[in-house]
């Protein structure tokens, strides 16, 4: 399993819709390779779950991993927190809120 495959199975679609609101943002393909691979992490950090069922707190949490665990540099941080700041606001329509963009 690929890990796009992986955010497919946690919800029939999402791929595509990523995919679309990356086109009506007019972002380039590495903007949607990079994002797919961002929220794609975040679903399979939690276990394949429907991203729609995970909360602000889920978002901190694996953010978190990220730089205490994995410690990313802040570049790739800022990026895996753009890549949900805009899943979350474009794909399901679910506004950010300040603690999740300041994570």
């Amino acid at each position: 399993m690929n890990i796009t495959e992986a955010l497919e199975q946690s919800r029939p679609g999402i791929v595509n819709d990523v995919k679309a609101a990356i086109r009506k943002r007019q972002l380039n393909q590495r903007a949607e390779q990079t994002y797919l691979h961002w929220i794609s992490r975040f679903v399979l950090f939690h276990d394949i779950k429907d991203p729609g069922n995970l909360a602000e707190e889920d978002q901190k949490l694996f953010l978190d991993y990220l730089r205490e665990k994995i410690q990313v540099s802040r570049a790739r941080l800022n990026q895996a927190t753009q890549a949900l700041a805009f899943f979350y606001e474009d794909v399901l329509g679910i506004p950010a809120t300040q603690g999740a963009a300041a994570a």
